[in-house]
């Protein structure tokens, strides 16, 4: 679970947000990845708690129906699916653009094209074929990346030059706001992976302990990249590939390679990771009523949701090729915001509405840190652009839309 947790949540964001974060408030992005990591953690307090109830698949689809009832949590879902769908399209669109350090043909329309498709193609056999399969590829990918990740912290520490530390003006706070909401996209994705809980071993155990320890890996691996790339690339606001450039300088051809097959390792492994959970969120839909009957179908032999995969793999695929990296990323990360806000009070209802009953995992003081994390998930989304506001309105609107036209279709 640890594994998968990492896979879920390392992915295409620090070999690309480095860059954009150091671009936009400069040495005090570093700073950033100190408060987002705090921020993320307050907030993983309360999924470790509610996600500790819960036995079924589904995550926080599940946690808001309990909780609020069934239209809060169809668009609680809604979110968690649109999230999927963007964070997958961002990643995928960042691996070609690292694969085209190997050949211009990636970056171009056809092999662009070409590349996410395969890919994806690959990623949904992969999961049809059955959840260990799904597991024993995700293991592999994770310890690759993880591994890669460390040798350049390791290696890029004996190259630090203290004068590509500028010293830069205090950053407002709507940027570093901003900044701060951007990188919620390199810290998300544990949400998605609670969405599995019905086929997790003993998931009141394994989810929290995975929830608390993965985290703190992650964040601390985060900024010692961040102060790698900074002390190493000088060129780091306007690089697009800012590990594999600042390896490039400091391991040489060769280092930049070995960057890129981490780089390639890292992001299919989220991606492979994003496949396995969204293909579950329109079953979990199906299963409550939400969604049509079909998409409960599941594989006689492979016992995998065959409609409900091959929904989200044909979305995926299009959302890939008509979306940015950043476009993806920053509308991606506003969703995951909102899903959190929604697991803080959901937190706060549950206690409420069962005020005997006794979590497997229960955090002290748990309302005042529910209530802290609501209040950072505020926040972040005052830093949010007004254009990707409304492109999640539109989303919204047709997530009811859907939600209404089922409800009336089974009504008659």
């Amino acid at each position: 679970m640890v594994l998968l947790m990492i896979n879920g949540i390392v992915g295409a964001g620090i070999f690309g947000l480095p860059a954009t974060a150091f671009k936009q408030i400069g040495v005090w992005s570093l700073l950033a990845f100190f408060v987002c990591a705090i921020a993320v953690y307050v907030i993983i307090l309360c999924f470790a708690e509610v996600s500790s109830r819960f036995e079924k698949t589904g995550g926080p689809y599940l946690y808001a129906l309990e909780a609020f009832g069934p239209l809060p949590a169809f668009l609680t879902g809604w979110l968690l699916l649109l999230s999927r769908f963007l964070t997958y399209a961002a990643l995928i669109n960042l691996l070609v653009t690292y694969l085209g350090v190997f050949s211009s043909w990636f970056t171009g329309s056809q092999g662009r094209t070409i590349t996410i498709i395969s890919l994806s193609l690959f990623f949904g056999l992969i999961n049809h074929v059955g959840i260990r399969n799904t597991t024993r590829v995700n293991n592999f990918l994770a310890i690759g990346k993880m591994s890669a990740l460390v040798i350049f912290i390791i290696a890029g520490l004996f190259f630090i030059n203290p004068d590509y530390f500028p010293s830069t003006p205090l950053p407002g706070f709507s940027d570093f706001s901003t900044t701060v909401l951007l990188l919620m996209f390199s810290f998300g994705g544990f949400e998605s992976v609670l969405v599995n809980t019905g086929e997790v071993q003993n998931p009141s155990k394994s989810l929290p302990f995975a929830l608390m320890l993965a985290p703190l890996i992650i964040a601390s691996i985060y900024i010692c990249i961040q102060f790698v790339c900074i002390g190493t690339l000088p060129g780091l606001a306007g690089s697009q590939k800012p590990l594999a450039e600042a390896a490039g300088l400091f391991m040489g051809k060769g280092g930049a390679g070995f960057i890129v097959a981490g780089a390639f390792l890292s992001i299919t492994g989220t991606l492979n990771a994003i496949m396995l959970v969204g293909s579950r969120l329109p079953y979990a839909f199906s299963q409550e009523n939400q969604f049509p009957p079909l998409f409960s179908f599941v594989h006689p032999r492979y016992q995998t949701p065959t409609w409900s995969l091959l929904l989200f793999l044909i979305v995926t695929i299009a959302f890939s090729l008509f979306k940015t990296f950043i476009d993806a990323a920053t509308i991606s990360a506003i969703t995951r915001v909102m899903i959190y806000g929604i697991v803080c009070l959901t937190l706060i209802r549950l206690r409420l509405k069962n005020p005997e009953q006794s979590a497997p995992f229960r955090i002290r003081y748990g309302f005042i840190v529910a209530v802290t994390g609501f209040c950072l998930t505020i926040w972040l989304l005052s830093g949010s652009p007004t254009d990707k506001k409304w492109d999640i309105a539109i989303a919204m609107a047709t997530g009811l839309a859907i939600y209404f036209a089922v409800w009336i279709s089974r009504k008659k």
